[in-house]
């Protein structure tokens, strides 16, 4: 099956193209920080950039991966939007992907791959979601390749991640001695993952990246959806503007 995978949950735009012999090559626009991300005029150019190289034409494609978040609003909305159009202009299956999942993924496949030992059996995915907050999820490795989550996905304080952590440790009866965080979420709030006892890799470690190609991956795997429209973003949280709106409709300030 020849995938197109995509993910724009981060102000990174991914994306990625496995051929039928699982054989997977990606595209990414990183943008510097502070400089605004490019989701929306470079999303289907870097897959047209991949279909190119590989020789394939888009009617060959038969399945189209999209990560579904959480993560930034417009980001998600900009992603799942092309993947819609793409799939239905194509006539093709859509499925969604977990962004965390994704991020974890990624990780562990770096780590059987021999290519980045720092990842063990316990990960846990953060991206940064703004607001003092992020969106966390936790994940155990089992078979190759395979992921089991522990801890579902969720809006918090970074502070309280490590609490989180714990519970999910007793729920399953097991305690985790080293706990490998990746994302940009784990990145901007190292001190307080620290605190926790998670070891979080350097700066500029590929682990923090939404892979693509986990997308594609995992996209792979899904079973067929249920139609175009029943693949929705995981905002995980009320949007920005919304919650500036409700603001000042009761009188305060929006949020800055």
């Amino acid at each position: 099956m020849i995938v197109l995978g995509l993910d724009t949950a981060t102000p990174s735009s991914a994306a990625a193209l496995r051929l039928a012999d699982g054989r997977t090559s990606e595209a990414r626009d990183d943008p510097r920080p502070g400089e605004h991300p490019g989701h929306a005029t470079r999303l289907l150019g870097l897959a047209r950039e991949l279909l190119d190289e590989e020789g394939v034409g888009w009617r060959e494609i038969e399945r189209i991966a999209v990560g579904a978040g959480p993560g930034t609003f417009t980001g998600l909305r900009v992603g799942i939007a092309t993947a819609r159009g793409l799939a239905q202009s194509l006539g093709v299956e859509l499925v969604s992907v977990s962004s965390l999942r994704a991020l974890a993924h990624g990780a562990l496949v770096a780590a059987e791959a021999g290519t980045d030992t720092s990842a063990g059996e316990w990960i846990l995915a953060v991206i940064d979601a703004r607001r003092g907050e992020v969106f966390a999820a936790a994940y155990r490795a089992r078979e190759p390749g395979s992921l089991r989550e522990v801890l579902a996905p969720v809006a918090v304080a970074p502070a309280l991640l490590p609490e989180l952590l714990a519970r999910a440790q007793e729920e399953i009866g097991v305690r985790v001695p080293d706990w490998l965080a990746v994302g940009d979420g784990a990145i901007r709030y190292r001190a307080e993952l620290d605190a926790g006892d998670v070891h979080v890799p350097s700066e500029d470690s590929p682990l923090h990246r939404v892979s693509a190609a986990a997308v594609c991956a995992l996209g792979a795997d899904a079973p067929a959806g249920g139609g175009y429209q029943s693949v929705l973003p995981d905002y995980r949280r009320r949007p920005d503007a919304e919650l500036a709106l409700r603001g000042v409709g009761a009188g305060e300030d929006p949020p800055r």
